[in-house]
């Protein structure tokens, strides 16, 4: 049961009103009960006033909510006249871009139901989606992303149009089925003069049982399902998750996770739109961080992979740093872990440990927090996937208010989340209010609430598969919840470890606590049915080589630098540390490293970077079983 219990009829969070009974919605935002009726609303109010950025050689361009009305009006009309109708699907391809927003809420505006493609997805991938939701028009960001698309065109015969965004490098391209977006724009600016107030008219239409969105969970154990998204969902997401993570109208944020995963839609397309905040979206990906100094947002949302690099490269900087570098922020980080251990338990700190940290954060954290692109930051938050609570405890000692929340593609991106003047650190927080969440018996956790899907695409036997029948989403995660409703979660029902002495270990703890190290990038913890466990580890490419330039050992590539015997001996004494705080059953005996250097487009990771598990025990059975013999 949410801990927030009855809230009033109405509720108003900076200027923005919403109902409150989110036991049964509808769920209105000011009025509106769809996302479309809010944009339609929100771009009226907001007129010349900025609603994005866009760098561009070298630039920070603004571009206004007129400008974003414009757009979405003629991508939309523009598909209608292309022959588009209401429940039809648009594929999206592209990195994150002003044109991917206007392409969402242009789609979803008059009625058809936007889907986004990974760009790291594979040609056959690409073909499998785009046949599986039966999409009949594709949106490509350029040349690159047109290649896909090019290689399975004679395989995906439901496509009639690939709208290209950008014309760079294909000037005298030409294809029957291809138009490129300013002809798109042509094209619906003309039936918006033939009729006027079409384009108001079709989002009147918008109902919110409404599917918008199609978000394909990323196929770890199988074949991707398209989880379908309805604007019932998007706006109970606005409604309730508000109300425990408010905006404020002149907050900035930095657009940089992939827009077709349902976290950063909610934080970077829809959130915005109800709270009329301002988005900056990244160059690319090699330049998150650089955007990041640059925006210096108030509130950001990463994945812990995101988390665990600025960790790491805070760690390498401050080994680099002089004798009286290393000692001061040694001292501040003293200092700053003291008052953490009170701030994160939500006690007030003695006014001693409250001076001693105030005179480092002058002298030495606030200079950091800058350097990070941090220092406005008044709320972080990480999810996703589970990260270490040391790690969340190191952010508070630097002064970056991280707390971590639960959220998963069927349950609309969020189900719990900490605050940051109530947290528990370790968990992933309470329910939002309106959802319930409770434990089955075989320790599973399960919800239900307005962010529960309507199911999966053309999949009902799928969609029974993962409720329970009195409406429970069964997560497929393990936890526990405390008096207070504070949610921890301990592993995946899946990924439970059962070892040959019959001892249940769930391994995300020691994965966790490993990963926290600024050396080692990702672990997969092995043992099942074994008599002891061992682990796979990805190393930190740019530390690990720091580390051995520092020590002048010889490497020549990837595969020679895992092989170094100081390389092996600095993993092996990370993991020994790592099990003196694990009971020996759960201590790790052995290890191996991933000798190739892996990306997201490699089959072994997610698009968040996260290595797949079952996948990864496949690939690399010989060397896991080198590790039993």
């Amino acid at each position: 049961m949410s801990k927030y219990g009855k809230l009033p009829d109405q509720i108003i969070i900076g200027g923005i009103s919403s109902n409150a009974d989110l036991e049964t919605g509808p769920y209105f935002v000011d009025g509106c009960d769809t996302i479309t009726k809010l944009f339609l609303s929100r771009c009226r109010e907001l007129g010349e006033k900025t609603a994005h950025r866009e760098k561009v050689l070298g630039l920070w361009r603004s571009h206004s909510w007129n400008d974003y009305l414009i757009a979405a009006r003629r991508i939309g009309l523009g598909l209608v006249s292309l022959g588009l109708k209401r429940g039809d699907v648009v594929s999206i391809l592209s990195e994150d871009t002003k044109e991917w927003l206007y392409f969402d809420l242009g789609v979803q505006c008059v009625g058809g139901i936007a889907s986004g493609v990974y760009t790291t997805d594979a040609p056959t991938q690409l073909a499998y989606l785009l046949n599986d939701s039966g999409s009949r028009f594709l949106v490509v960001e350029n040349d690159e992303m047109l290649d896909k698309y090019l290689e399975i065109a004679d395989q995906v015969p439901t496509l009639e149009k690939v709208i290209i965004c950008q014309r760079a490098g294909l000037a005298d391209f030409s294809d029957k089925k291809a138009l490129f977006l300013d002809e798109l724009y042509d094209i619906g600016e003309k039936l918006s003069q033939d009729e006027p107030g079409r384009f108001e008219a079709e989002i009147a239409l918008s109902k919110p049982e409404d599917v918008g969105l199609l978000i394909y969970t990323s196929g770890t154990t199988g074949k991707p399902k398209g989880a379908m998204i309805s604007n019932h969902n998007i706006m109970f997401i606005i409604s309730s998750s508000l109300r425990v993570l408010p905006y404020k109208e002149s907050d900035e944020q930095l657009c940089f996770l992939p827009l077709c995963h349902v976290l950063e839609r909610n934080t970077s397309a829809y959130s915005p739109i109800a709270c009329k905040t301002i988005v900056n979206f990244v160059e690319s990906s090699e330049t998150i961080f650089d955007n990041l100094q640059e925006v210096s947002p108030h509130v950001f949302t990463a994945v812990p992979r995101v988390w665990e690099k600025i960790y790491s490269r805070v760690s390498m900087m401050a080994m680099d740093g002089t004798a009286l570098g290393k000692w001061s922020f040694a001292q501040a980080l003293k200092a700053g872990m003291a008052r953490a251990e009170f701030v994160i338990s939500n006690r007030q700190a003695p006014a001693l440990v409250q001076m001693r940290y105030a005179l480092w954060d002058f002298l030495v954290l606030k200079n950091l927090r800058r350097m990070l692109g941090m220092a406005r930051v008044r709320r972080a938050i990480t999810g996703a996937a589970p990260i270490s609570p040391d790690l969340l405890k190191w952010y508070r000692a630097i002064g970056v208010n991280l707390v971590e929340g639960l959220g998963q593609t069927e349950g609309t991106g969020v189900t719990t989340v900490n605050q940051v003047s109530h947290n528990k650190n370790g968990t992933v927080g309470p329910a939002i209010p309106g959802v319930t969440i409770r434990i089955s018996e075989q320790g599973e956790i399960q919800f239900k609430g307005g962010n529960v899907f309507p199911g999966y695409w053309n999949a009902p036997e799928k969609t029974r598969d993962t409720m329970t029948e009195d409406g429970y989403l069964r997560t497929g995660d393990v936890g526990q919840l405390d008096e207070e409703g504070f949610l921890t979660i301990t592993g995946r029902l899946k990924d439970i470890i059962i070892t040959a002495g019959g001892k249940n270990i769930t391994p995300s703890q020691m994965e966790n606590k490993l990963k926290a190290s600024p050396h080692i990038s990702d672990v997969v913890v092995i043992g099942d049915r074994r008599k002891y466990l061992t682990c796979l580890v990805m190393i930190d490419q740019e530390n690990v080589e720091k580390f051995a330039q520092d020590n002048k050992i010889p490497f020549n590539d990837f595969a020679s630098l895992c092989a170094a015997k100081e390389v092996q001996e600095l993993v092996g004494a990370i993991i020994a540390e790592a099990n003196a705080d694990f009971a020996r059953v759960e201590q790790i005996k052995d290890f191996r490293l991933i000798n190739i250097l892996l990306t997201a487009e490699d089959d072994e990771l997610t698009a968040t970077m996260k290595l797949k598990r079952a996948f990864v025990e496949k690939r690399y059975e010989q060397l896991i079983d080198q590790m039993y013999k």
